[in-house]
C-alpha cells in the first residue's frame, strides 16, 4: 500500500514540475505509443518525492529520453524510484 502512495505522490509531483524540466513524466497509455530507451533509478537517504522527481527527470535528460514512466518506488529512511525512459 505505501508502495502505491508513493509512486501516486511521484507521479503527481511530476505533472506539476515538468514544465520547468527536459523530460515529461507520462502514465502507462501514453507510454503504449513511445520507444523505450531502457530504465533508470535513484535513491536518496531522506529526501522528499519532489526531490525523487527532479532525481529521475535529470537521469533521462543525461540518457536523452524526451519522456519517462515512474514503474517503482519505495518510501522509509531510503528512498528509491525506477523509471522507464522514452524517446
Amino acid at each position: 500500500m505505501k508502495i502505491k502512495t508513493t509512486v501516486a505522490a511521484l507521479s503527481i509531483l511530476s505533472v506539476f514540475s515538468f514544465g520547468a524540466f527536459a523530460a515529461d513524466a507520462i502514465n502507462a497509455d501514453q507510454a503504449q505509443s513511445r520507444e523505450s530507451l531502457g530504465t533508470v533509478s535513484v535513491g536518496a537517504v531522506s529526501t522528499s518525492p519532489m526531490d525523487m522527481d527532479q532525481m529521475l527527470n535529470k537521469k533521462a535528460e543525461e540518457h536523452g529520453a524526451s519522456s519517462y514512466r515512474i514503474i517503482e518506488a519505495r518510501s522509509g529512511d531510503q528512498w528509491h524510484a525506477t523509471a522507464e525512459l522514452y524517446k
